[in-house]
């Protein structure tokens, strides 16, 4: 006998129940695939923009990947690239640690075995607008960039994508990057810490901590620890470094012509090598806006040298030149949510020369914002390749000296498959950790010893101190 149709009241709730269900599960900007990604394994993505200024009509981009098991129970993590004006998404995301690299020029995407989603639920943003694909309809927005500025609209697009995912809104929430982002992280943390006071509050985050790698940190100590750096792995003479020790005062904004003399001599001989990754082959491709990374550095203006010592701090331009290939295709915008302004393909550029120069530099050091976040008990990890000449292992070492925190545990190796890693140590409120062999790229360079050290960082772990 067949059956009777349910009532029409109960099929409507079973209708709608169906539809919040698949709401939940495909909110917006769920990417079913790229164009190149691999059939398998599958990876769940989403990509778009967040408002985060409706007046001035100012929009950042996100690329967002769940973790690949139990998303539901990992943290998520927020990743930074600096520059000032380079891709989160170009970099961090497609060369580093995302769970899809591309590839072969630009033709195909491959997957990352190594990507930083087996440990959270991974969140790469374009920042600040004028970056990649996030945009502001209000010019005069790009003539008053500065650290305060990125910050606050980073925070913005916190809160706003988390009312995109509120099942993200309680989740442990940790923030990563490299570079200048040794700014933009900490900055960014101090602004979720003061307003996450009330735990009940509509804009409360959960922040736990941060991690940085070869941060820009302190002008002063950078710019020390890049000159002795130099010259104790035999890139400069002996009467070189004499110079620079004699008349370069780091701790002023103005060098004089001397030092600047000095300092130029630095660049020119780390035109012959790849600054950021010492012992490495040097990219020699020369077609991308990314390769600019490595001109600007050697510009002959030399009252602009405190400027370009912060330009673009570690990128490579063979693998910039892959993203740019990639993420210009039609075809890869529109999969993307990209470029919703136009029906032609945005011109998109790993890094913005154009942020770069009109960005403006106020903030010597972030070293109080440690000492502050520190002692509100946020974990927080700095980490560094040691093969990286543009923000050295020595810098980042004088400004943790600087904090003059207690020891807990002593200077020793880590070890990752009986060999050693890199170094650490551990002080009361913040860890230290070296990566062997490692340039300005940790998780392109040092990918295993990269995923281990996010690993422990997330789990509050102790780096393996035996082989």
């Amino acid at each position: 006998m067949a059956m009777a149709p349910p009532p029409p009241s109960l099929l409507r709730l079973c209708l709608a129940l169906l539809a919040l269900s698949s709401c939940s599960l495909s909110p917006e900007g769920r990417v079913a695939s790229l164009p190149g990604q691999p059939e398998s394994p599958a990876v769940s993505q989403f990509s778009g923009y967040v408002t985060v200024n409706e007046r001035h009509g100012r929009a950042l981009f996100y690329w967002f990947f769940e973790a690949q098991a139990t998303p539901e129970e990992k943290p998520l993590l927020l990743w930074l690239n600096g520059g000032p004006g380079c891709s989160s998404i170009g970099y961090g995301a497609a060369s580093e640690l995302g769970p899809l690299r591309v590839v072969r020029q630009g033709a195909a995407l491959e997957f990352n075995r190594y990507a930083w989603n087996k440990e959270a639920n991974l969140l790469f943003l374009e920042s600040p607008v004028g970056v990649g694909f996030s945009y502001t309809n209000t010019s005069s927005d790009l003539d008053t960039l500065n650290d305060d500025f990125v910050a606050e609209d980073a925070y913005s697009f916190l809160v706003n994508w988390l009312e995109r995912f509120p099942e993200y809104k309680d989740r442990e929430f940790y923030i990563a990057g490299e570079s200048y982002a040794g700014h933009y992280v900490p900055q960014l943390a101090e602004l979720v810490y003061e307003r996450s006071k009330d735990k009940k509050g509509k804009a409360y985050i959960n922040l736990k901590g941060f991690i940085v790698g070869n941060p820009i940190t302190n002008d002063y100590y950078d710019s020390k620890g890049l000159a002795e750096y130099a010259w104790s792995h035999a890139v400069v003479s002996d009467d070189v470094y004499a110079r620079i020790k004699k008349y370069c005062d780091f701790k002023i904004s103005n060098w004089s012509d001397d030092c600047n003399a000095a300092m130029d001599i630095v660049s020119s001989q780390y035109q012959e090598i790849d600054i950021y990754n010492i012992y490495a082959p040097k990219c020699l491709l020369n077609q991308s806006s990314a390769s600019y990374a490595n001109r600007a550095f050697f510009v002959n203006d030399k009252e602009q040298f405190r400027r370009r010592i912060r330009m673009f701090s570690g990128y490579d331009p063979c693998y910039a030149s892959y993203s740019e290939d990639y993420f210009n295709k039609k075809e890869v915008q529109n999969a993307f949510h990209a470029n919703v302004r136009g029906l032609h393909p945005a011109k998109w550029h790993v890094c913005s020369d154009s942020i770069l120069n009109s960005y403006n530099f106020s903030v010597f050091s972030v070293l109080p914002i440690y000492s502050k976040l520190i002692k509100a008990g946020l974990r927080v990890w700095l980490y560094s390749g040691d093969a990286d000449g543009r923000v050295p292992v020595i810098g980042s070492r004088y400004c943790v000296e600087a904090l003059r925190l207690p020891i807990k545990t002593q200077w020793q190796p880590w070890y990752l498959d009986k060999q050693v890693a890199g170094r650490f140590v551990e002080y009361y409120g913040m860890s230290m950790v070296t990566i062997r062999g490692a340039g300005h790229l940790v998780p392109l360079n040092k990918p295993d010893e990269g995923l281990a050290l996010i690993n422990a960082f997330l789990r509050g772990e102790q780096l393996p101190t035996h082989r």
